[in-house]
């Protein structure tokens, strides 16, 4: 049976220039729940050296991933991001901290890019009610890290 066939129809394939490993490191300290499944090793026959990692499926907290060592053509980009649910203003807090720590940035309105250049989206499981309300829309523009009290307080004005 093929490795491919106990993933999901759709799995998000990640495309880094020569650390894969180190980026699935990290991400497996981020997530709870999270696991390394499966590595590939090139051979004489693949670009990379005969030994090295080419491909590292993971799972982050029931997630499925792969990650490749493909080079420095492709880098990735804000069009693509993976919005991460926090049901607490202490997992927002958590996330942001690990994944804009040793070189990551914070962009917008939850937006942030790790050191690895990947974008994420640390987002309040409540936000979609709480930006119905125009006064908590517009306190959303200004922000960087969500504050849900600050949100739920503009929502009630």
């Amino acid at each position: 049976m093929s490795a491919l066939q106990n993933f999901p129809r759709i799995t998000p394939f990640l495309w880094f220039d020569s650390n894969a490993e180190e980026a699935v490191e990290f991400y497996l300290t981020v997530f709870k729940n999270s696991r390394r499944l499966d590595d590939l090793q090139n051979t004489d026959d693949t670009p990379g050296p005969a030994g090295s990692i080419l491909t590292i499926t993971f799972e982050l907290d029931g997630q499925k991933f792969t990650a490749l060592n493909g080079g420095p053509m492709f880098k990735f980009t804000e069009a693509i991001s993976f919005t991460v649910r926090c049901d607490s203003q202490q997992e927002v807090d958590e996330y942001w901290s690990r994944l804009t720590a040793d070189g990551g940035s914070e962009i917008q309105c939850g937006w942030l890019k790790d050191k690895f250049g990947l974008f994420w989206q640390i987002v309040p499981a409540q936000l979609p009610d709480l930006i119905k309300h125009p006064k908590a829309m517009q306190a959303m523009m200004r922000m960087k890290k969500f504050d849900i009290a600050e949100l739920e307080r503009a929502a009630q004005s």
